[in-house]
């Protein structure tokens, strides 16, 4: 187990908060939603599910190996948080024909759970403080609960609300937006802010995946899920090439002294 002084020494397991992690984090929720798509369709629905949780378990595995931040195992965690969680969503509302207004709120409050419990425990909810086994724990546990919470209440808006896809993707884009100007202008909490942005670029991705994907009669361009899975998947490890070459996204101690938590 790493302790507390692994952090001086760069021993994050985490990546620094850079537009690198956010465009890879679109990435990964819209390749979460177009995966999922393709592969409920494409077999059956229950064995789909069983190949995206063992995805899941194997991804966080390999994550959960690593001494510190590895671009690769990392981000594969997080494309399969995105698969999984895309599915495991869409359990509530498909399977038990739970409303997704209803469903939102109950990952809310699980977001919610998580948060106090993290917080009570680790005393900061800081992704620069991610360097024990124990806080990456409760960092999965909070991606997860996005993840399903993102993808809930996308569906509310472009389903419940009749927005659509394209018009959900340019409101939560104008939402993380304002996020962003009030960080940068007025000072918001960067804790507050660092995750009010993470659970909306699930649905931003996921809107704008599906506005590709889905079919015109549902109000998708109609390129198809496998395509643009593909596409996005091509991307995602293009830019995370770039990453493990680079290590332009590697946090150092410095950061954790630098965050007011």
């Amino acid at each position: 187990m790493l302790d507390r002084s692994a952090a001086s020494r760069g021993l994050l397991r985490v990546p620094e908060i850079t537009v690198y992690f956010w465009v890879a984090k679109g990435l990964s929720t819209a390749i979460g939603e177009s995966t999922s798509d393709y592969l409920v369709h494409a077999m059956p629905p229950v064995l789909a599910v069983l190949l995206g949780f063992v995805g899941f378990l194997v991804a966080l595995a390999l994550q959960f190996s690593m001494r510190r931040y590895v671009a690769w195992t990392y981000w594969f965690a997080v494309v399969m948080v995105g698969v999984f969680g895309t599915m495991a969503a869409d359990v509530l509302h498909v399977g038990f024909g739970v409303p997704y207004l209803a469903s939102s709120l109950f990952y809310a409050v699980g977001l919610l759970v998580v948060f106090v419990v993290w917080d009570k425990t680790e005393k900061t909810l800081s992704i620069h403080s991610i360097d024990t086994p124990r806080r990456e724990l409760f960092y999965w546990a909070t991606v997860v609960a996005t993840f399903a919470l993102g993808t809930a209440v996308g569906d509310v808006t472009a389903i419940t609300l009749h927005l659509g896809y394209f018009l959900s993707g340019v409101l939560f884009a104008a939402v993380i937006a304002f996020l962003g100007l009030s960080y940068w202008r007025f000072r918001w909490n960067s804790i507050a802010a660092f995750w009010s942005a993470y659970v909306l670029t699930r649905p931003l991705g996921a809107s704008f995946a599906d506005w590709l994907g889905k079919p015109s009669t549902s109000g998708g361009l109609g390129l198809g899920a496998a395509q643009v899975s593909l596409g996005l998947t091509i991307l995602i490890v293009a830019l995370v090439a770039y990453l493990a070459t680079t290590r332009k996204d590697v946090q150092s101690g410095r950061d954790v002294a630098r965050e007011q938590v």
